[in-house]
């Protein structure tokens, strides 16, 4: 095997950026990986991939695709030849390789490419060195290799001593093929194998959709041909001598070549120096391959039934032992990958064997073998079965290299992977992942050594047994009694003084052993056995039998009442009844010679302590160490100044004696008056700062052994721990490991029995309570196992607790056990973390000083660590949510994970492991991307399984199409599945962070992350075809706005942030809008059409509206409301739909408006109808306004707002229109109505005095004046209020009351000039104040008429009666818009100018009008005047002297003379005495005439100059007719008073300017023939230009 790493760097394409979103496969032997998906036109990938390679022949196919919607299309491909590729452990700046369109195919396998394409990809290919191999061993290989290559084939031997040698049984898989759940097929992996059997087309094109992006695996079948002629696949196991003699040149058909093992990419030094033999092999013996028939050494299960015994077995044991002397390193692990299901035609029966069936068929016979060929054999063997066990573990799966039975399961922990790689790997996301991992750790990570071990497992069945058959546990007790020293004595426990009766101790009465009152309890050897021991040495031989009888009976009572322990121990190590009966024939024996026969070699060396006790005033000690064996003791030099010293001495003792101690004690040297004076009285003049005391009957072999000092009195201040490696050589037992390796060897195999073999893989958790129920590791009788062999050899139970620990880690998914190794692991971190105050020895000190060994178990907690981090990222399939004892597990799984990081923090005292909360959290999100994909790829399946449904797609149909969106709500049904399943069941379960990790919510934000961003690419490429409808997407718009609010909205990561959904489908939504204001016309034309039919009936009898209102109103609401329930939570996309819905809007009323105004006419004469139109009208404005609120008042965007306001007016606007129309339909009836008044008020006579019957009288004649008015108003007033809206009826209220006040004004109050001249003035002026038709109906009348002042009051009277009607208390018209309205106003007005003097309207009229002549834009010529003011100071009458200067240019055509004069007129009151006007003597012919004339005017002292004007006029005179006007020009003279003179050109126009009031005036005093100043004042302010000759 060769290791190949390939490092896809980055890309350069030819194109947009945008149209590309690429990924790369890497293909070799089978094996396909698959990068992230990256978009842009220079994609960088920067992913590692390793591949096992057995074939150098082959090549790298490297296939850019660009991912579709649907379809992957193919950029382009690069295929690299495997020989070409470098080899080196560095990594390289890598090579730029041209992508090219098609590949070549030679025997249907891929051989280069063609036609180049302009696009490059960068990539880095090398084949790694085997790393961490010593230079000797380097040689070492070599050097078999060449013996191997060396060898002659052609040679035959005879294969008897090969065939004598058992095959190694294999272990059971911890999860075996009959499990359904390990053949869950890889759908999501990247790193999938290709079926075995299929053949790519002749050419791959880059238009060739990428089929294979989502493939399934295809086991890989044995074929048929392979099998040996004549067997059967149950019949595998014919031929198990041959197991040494049947390896083949050629490799085997192993999972190493398959893609479940190949896919890993798990990297072995083994795998490594396989590939060099493979290939040697191949070069040489390439004819012999084809005759080859190869299996797969490790499928299968081995039977319990088959497994050998220990005879057996021991002849396996070397081939152990070579593989340890081989030093093969650690394998090191990348995360693992998702396993296919086996070959079925490899699963054989749990009953059967597994082994290789490979033979030559020329060989078949047993024929004899020459030496040679024998020679060959045996070499190649030994080799294959060296490596055999490196070589194989690339599955994790299925540990084809372990024995079952007593040797099978695993290895021990310490040959543990390294997981911790320079660089990671892409760990593949898979919902799948792993699911043969369910029982345990990886097998090459928790193996057990010591299940293969034979010749310890021998050792430790005796020394079990030994343990067992006379416990510590149940041995006599010291007979103690008081006892009085007579001599002074030492305490057999701590050496203290023992004399008189101060210092008072015990005495054992049948052993003698004497001791302090307070040491009695420490002591714990059996007093039979030691007195037994007394008694042969001193010769009394007759008590001495009658100890020995005793203690044959106990063991007889021991073996009869517990005879299940010793069946237990005979099962677990695999003994025969009759080698057991031997054997506790021995052990009992043994027990009984006791120390008779016994005796030890024993070396100690002191190697260092740590955090002593500080004794010495300079806060230090200066320590040295004494160790006593028996009697011997020897002594240390003296380490002074410090707390943690180092010596490095080796003692050498010899113990005969078992129940003897080591006293291992240290003590600070003293040298002063003190510790001198202490020496006298006192054996010990040293301060003590602890001790250990070692039963010797624990001690066997080699041990490094950490102890902690202990007290020797209540009162001794002790601290720290002490170091000593100790070497002890049993007579008889001179190569035996130490009880701390048997011990470990006892319990793994007591877990392999009750786990594999009894438990069928499970593990049984014991029922235990108490503050001590985490040292209980198995039910009672094995439990008692472990407990008297650690009593009686001295295992602390810590490390009873860690081998448990070690042990349980194969197993950590079975049901139960994470719970369990959470508890222990918890309680291994009290036991280091939790430092007493006596003592300040680091956490991590203590640790180190482990006897189970520092760094096997921060290996083991580093595996395990990375285990449950892939365990817990596919949680969902392996605790699933159905299953509550599988969801405790997954609790006490991240409780566990918590305590490896409490571990690391508290005991290994790491500044900062990754918090256990992250790790939970991060593996959340890889379960939940692996899930999403998942169910994105089989979304169609899953749904159907789920609801049950038969619908059958086809496959391209599956996925999403831009043709419809069924597949989108699918998805979305099963994303809010898993979402609800994550929120419901494992958050109440994963709890233990509460403040950092809620499963629910990382789930939702993790669906909805993935989901974004498929919907967003889908939509994206429907926005290009749009082949679905609108309504479809508004639809899926719904589904999609629902998850988000219930799912989503509240997430911590969200909030704040404004959602991107809506962006996604606001393209369409805008579609639906355009496609929804068609549909809202076409429903508006019906409307009106259905109520056109219906005569614009009301709707009911409370609405005044008819039916299209309601109809056009309910379809916009709608709609609306379909907007509206969208929420659109982006402000920005909100704002583009209402101001779309808004021209909706605007359009559909408009409409409604445009065609009720085009036939509004036509209904005027109908008697409700006008009045329901106008009231659908309002309705209209009313709706509308609802709707502005509906739709956001005053936070709707600005320009919606604007529209829907704009809008509102010209509804207004087109309302008042309606109302003008109606109200104009009444004219021809109110004028008949006030000329009936006209005739009543023209026959009222009487004067107009203040008396009372005067104002009765008129008061009966306006009540008889008004009665034609009234009788009309009030049958249609009736009629109004009751069908009007109150709004509409205020507007016709208002129509008919203009129309009312105007007919009587023009009718009554003000009728037609008689005057000529005049009249054209007013017809005039009329036509710039839009009174034409006013002024037509004026001169229509021939009659004069002029009102009495009674006439006037009885008017006036009227005035109030119709106001108060149009009032009617306070329902119609308000007063203030009554009394305001200008049509009144003009009307009382001209009533009151009626009863005023000439003098006071001529005085008003020139106070009025201030703008007679004032705006020239066109001027006819100009005249230059100059006026004088003077005021007399006596008598204050007012001279004016004007003098006219002379005219200019003047424009004026005729053909006879031209002779132009000027004319002043002086206009003001009281000026009936006076000369009025002057006139200028003519010029003939002269268009720019200078006159110099000067006039003067009186003006007396009744009114100021401010009620005088000065009127000029130039005129044409002409003989025998009346003379032209040229042009007229005002001038006041309130503007000359302030200067008392002015001098100026006036502009001279062509008529003069008035207002309404100037109008009014000048009407009333043209009734008033007789007065001559009223007469003239008429004519002259009616006086216009006259028409031009020729013009």
């Amino acid at each position: 095997m060769s290791l190949l790493c390939v490092r896809v760097k980055r890309a350069k394409f030819q194109g947009s950026p945008d149209k590309f979103n690429t990924y790369v496969t890497l293909k070799v032997q089978n094996v396909k990986s698959t990068t992230v998906a990256v978009r842009g036109d220079q994609p960088s990938w920067e992913q590692d991939f390793m591949f096992e390679i057995s074939r150098l022949d082959l090549g790298l196919s490297v296939e850019v695709w660009n991912k579709g919607l649907i379809w992957d299309t193919m950029v382009g491909t690069v295929w690299i030849a495997l020989k070409t590729i470098r080899q080196s452990d560095e990594e390289g700046p890598g090579e730029w390789s041209t992508l090219e369109a098609e590949t070549l195919m030679k025997d249907d396998e891929i051989c280069g490419t063609k036609n180049p394409t302009p696009h490059k990809i960068l990539l880095d290919t090398r084949f790694e060195l085997p790393f961490d191999i010593p230079e000797e061993e380097a040689r070492y290989w070599t050097y078999k290799l060449e013996q191997i290559n060396a060898l002659g084939t052609d040679n035959e031997y005879s294969s008897q001593e090969e065939s004598q040698r058992k095959p190694l049984p294999t272990a059971a898989a911890q999860c075996s093929f009959e499990d359904p759940d390990s053949a869950v097929d890889d759908r999501d992996s990247d790193y999938r194998s290709e079926a075995s059997n299929s053949i790519p087309p002749l050419y791959h094109t880059t238009s060739q959709p990428n089929a294979s992006v989502h493939q399934f695996p295809v086991p890989v079948r044995l074929p048929q041909q392979l099998l040996p002629q004549g067997s059967s696949r149950d019949s595998c196991n014919d031929s198990v001598q041959s197991y040494d003699l049947d390896y083949p040149e050629r490799r085997a058909l192993s999972p190493t070549s398959s893609s479940r093992y190949g896919s890993s990419c798990n990297v072995s030094q083994g795998s490594s120096q396989l590939s060099e033999l493979d290939q040697c092999h191949e070069q040489d013996d390439d004819r012999r391959e084809r005759d080859l028939i190869h299996s797969c050494h490790s499928s299968g299960s081995f039977s319990r039934d088959s497994q050998v015994g220990f005879g057996e077995q021991e002849k396996a044991l070397e081939v152990a032992h070579e593989e340890e002397k081989g030093g093969a390193c650690e394998p090191k692990e990348t995360k693992e990958d998702a396993t296919t299901p086996p070959p079925p035609d490899l699963v054989l029966h749990k009953d059967h064997i597994v082994g290789p069936q490979e033979s030559f068929p020329e060989e078949s016979a047993s024929s004899p073998f020459t030496q040679a060929r024998a020679h060959w054999i045996r070499a190649v063997t030994k080799v294959r079965l060296q490596l055999q066990e490196i070589a194989d573990d690339g599955d994790t799966s299925l540990p084809q290299w372990l024995p079952e039975g007593p040797a099978g399961g695993l290895y021990g922990i310490d040959s543990m992977p390294d997981l911790r790689r320079k660089k990671p790997l892409p760990l593949v996301s898979d919902l799948s992942l792993v699911q043969s991992r369910k029982a345990g750790i990886t097998s090459a990570m928790a193996t057990r050594t010591s299940l293969k071990d034979e010749e310890l497992k021998s050792h430790v069945y005796k020394k079990t047994l030994q343990a067992l058959i006379y416990p510590i546990s149940c041995t006599t007790p010291h007979n103690f009694e008081v006892w009085t020293a007579t001599t002074p004595t030492y305490c057999y426990e701590c050496e203290g003084l023992l004399w008189g009766i101060a210092r008072q101790g015990m005495r054992c009465s049948e052993c003698g052993v004497k001791c302090h009152e307070k040491c009695q309890d420490l002591l714990n050897a059996d007093c039979l056995q030691r007195a037994a021991e007394k008694s042969s040495k001193h010769g009394a031989e007759d008590r001495t039998q009658n100890i020995i009888m005793a203690m044959k009976d106990r063991m007889k009572i021991r073996e009869r009442n517990k005879p299940e322990i010793f069946e237990v121990i005979r099962d677990v190590f695999n003994v025969s009844k009759v080698a057991h009966v031997q054997q506790m024939k021995t052990v009992k024996q043994s027990v009984l010679d006791g120390t008779s026969k016994w005796s030890a070699k024993i070396t100690i060396t002191v190697v260092c302590a740590q955090g002593l006790q500080a004794k010495d005033k300079t806060g230090s000690s200066d320590p040295y160490v004494t160790v006593q064996v028996g009697k011997t003791k020897k002594r240390t030099k003296t380490i002074f100044g410090n707390l943690n010293p180092v010596w490095e001495e080796k003692f050498h003792f010899e113990c005969h004696n078992s129940s003897d101690r080591i006293k291992v004690r240290v003590w600070d040297e003293d040298d002063d008056i003190k510790s001198r004076v202490k020496q006298r009285l006192k054996r010990e003049s040293d301060d003590f700062l602890g001790q250990t005391i070692i039963e010797v009957r624990t001690l066997s072999g080699e041990m490094d052994v950490w102890y902690n000092l202990e007290k020797r009195t209540d009162k001794s201040a002790v601290s720290g721990a002490i170091r000593l490696q100790i070497n002890v050589e049993i007579k008889g037992e001179e190569k035996v490991a130490p009880y701390h390796v048997q011990y470990t060897c006892l319990h793994e195999n007591l877990f392999h029995y009750l786990t594999d073999i009894q438990g069928s893989g499970g593990v049984h958790i014991p029922e235990a309570r108490g503050d001590d129920a985490w040292k209980v590791y198995f039910d009672e009788t094995a439990q008692e196992i472990v407990d008297e062999f650690a009593m009686r050899y001295g295992i602390e139970s810590i490390y009873q607790a860690m081998t448990h620990f070690a042990c349980l880690s194969s197993k950590y998914m079975c049901p139960g056990v994470p719970a369990v190794m959470s508890t222990l692991l918890a309680n291994i971190n009290a036991y280091y973390a939790h430092t007493t105050a006596s003592t300040n020895v680091s956490a991590s000190d203590r640790f180190a000083a482990s006897n189970f060994g520092k760094e096997r178990f921060v290996k083991l907690l580093d595996q395990l660590h990375n285990s449950l981090r892939i365990d817990l990222s596919t949680y969902r399939n392996n605790f699933p949510a159905g299953s509550p004892e599988r969801l405790q597990d997954l609790k006490s799984t991240v409780d566990l994970l918590t305590s490896i990081t409490f571990f690391r923090m508290k005991v290994q005292e790491l500044q900062s492991p990754p918090r256990a909360s992250q790790v939970v959290k991060d593996c959340v999100k890889a379960c939940l991307n692996s899930t999403y994909e998942y169910i994105f790829n089989n979304c169609h399946d899953l749904y159907s399984r789920q609801y049950q449904l038969n619908q059958e797609l086809p496959p391209e149909e599956q996925g999403p199409s831009i043709r419809n969106l069924d597949f989108w709500p699918k998805l979305i049904t099963l994303v809010v599945s898993i979402i609800e399943e994550d929120k419901n069941s494992y958050t109440l379960v994963l709890n233990q962070f509460p403040q950092e990790l809620n499963v629910g919510k990382v789930s939702a934000e993790v669906m909805w992350q993935l989901f974004a961003q498929d919907m967003k690419y889908a939509l994206e490429e429907h926005e290009k075809d749009r082949l679905c409808k609108s309504a479809d997407y508004m639809n899926l718009h719904f589904k999609v706005k629902w998850l988000h609010n219930e799912y989503m909205r509240d997430l911590p990561a969200l909030q704040g942030q404004v959602p991107e959904y809506p962006a996604w489908f606001e393209q369409f939504v805008l579609q639906w809008l355009d496609e929804n204001e068609d549909v809202s016309l076409e429903f508006l034309r019906g409307a009106l059409e259905r109520d056109k039919k219906d005569g614009f009936q009301q709707t009911s009898e409370h609405a005044l509206f008819s039916c299209s209102v309601v109809d056009v109103f309910t379809q916009l609401n709608q709609s609306f409301e379909i907007i509206r329930k969208l929420e659109c939570p982006d402000p920005n996309i909100l704002a583009h739909y209402m101001r779309r819905f808004a021209k909706t809007i605007g359009k559909v009323l408009m409409e409604y408006a445009d065609i009720l105004s085009k036939n509004f006419p036509a209904y005027c004469t109908k008697e409700k109808m006008p009045c329901i139109l106008m009231n659908n009208m309002q309705q209209l404005r009313v709706q509308l306004e609802k709707m502005f609120e509906a739709m956001g008042g005053k936070e709707l965007d600005p320009e919606a707002a604007d529209s829907l306001k704009e809008l509102q007016v010209k509804l207004n606007t087109v309302l008042d229109e309606l109302s003008m129309v109606f109200g104009n339909s009444f004219q021809v009836r109110i004028d008949e109505c006030v000329r009936q008044m006209a005739d009543i008020l023209g026959q009222v006579r009487g004067p107009g005095n203040a008396s009372p019957s005067a104002r009765a009288s008129v008061t009966q004649d306006a009540d008889s004046v008004l009665r034609p008015l009234m009788d009309f108003l009030d049958g249609n007033l009736t009629l109004f209020a009751t069908v009007c809206e109150k709004t509409v009826l205020k507007r016709v209220l208002k129509e008919l009351w203009r129309v009312v006040m105007n007919t009587m004004e023009r009718m009554i109050v003000l009728p037609p000039l008689t005057d000529q001249t005049g009249t054209q003035l007013i017809f005039t002026a009329a036509k710039e104040l839009s009174h034409l038709s006013k002024l037509k109906d004026h001169m229509a009348r021939e009659e004069t008429r002029s009102l009495t002042p009674k006439q006037c009051a009885v008017l006036d009277l009227a005035l109030d009666t119709i106001k108060q009607y149009f009032h009617a208390g306070g329902n119609g018209l308000k007063k203030t818009f009554l009394e305001k309205s200008p049509d009144l106003q003009s009307l009382r007005y001209a009533l009151s100018l009626y009863t005023q003097t000439t003098d006071t309207l001529i005085k008003t009229f020139v106070r009025s009008q201030i703008a007679q002549g004032s705006g020239v834009d066109d001027p006819v010529g100009e005249v230059s005047i100059q006026v004088d003011l003077f005021t007399h100071p006596g008598t204050g009458e007012h001279k004016v002297t004007v003098k006219v200067v002379a005219a200019n240019d003047l424009k004026w055509q005729t053909a006879g003379m031209f002779r132009p004069f000027v004319e002043v007129t002086m206009v003001g009151p009281h000026q009936s005495d006076k000369k009025r006007k002057f006139t200028t003597k003519s010029k003939s012919n002269n268009w720019a005439p200078k006159y110099n004339e000067t006039f003067h005017f009186l003006l007396g002292n009744e009114e100021g100059p401010e009620a005088y004007e000065l009127q000029i006029c130039v005129k044409d005179y002409c003989f025998a007719r009346e003379d032209r006007v040229l042009g007229l020009a005002v001038m006041p003279l309130r503007d000359v008073a302030a200067k008392g003179s002015c001098a100026c050109w006036c502009p001279l126009g062509r008529k003069i300017h008035m207002d309404e009031t100037g109008m009014t005036i000048l009407r009333i005093l043209s009734q008033r023939s007789n007065d001559e100043v009223a007469r003239e004042f008429v004519k002259l302010k009616s006086e216009s230009r006259s028409v031009e000759e020729g013009s």
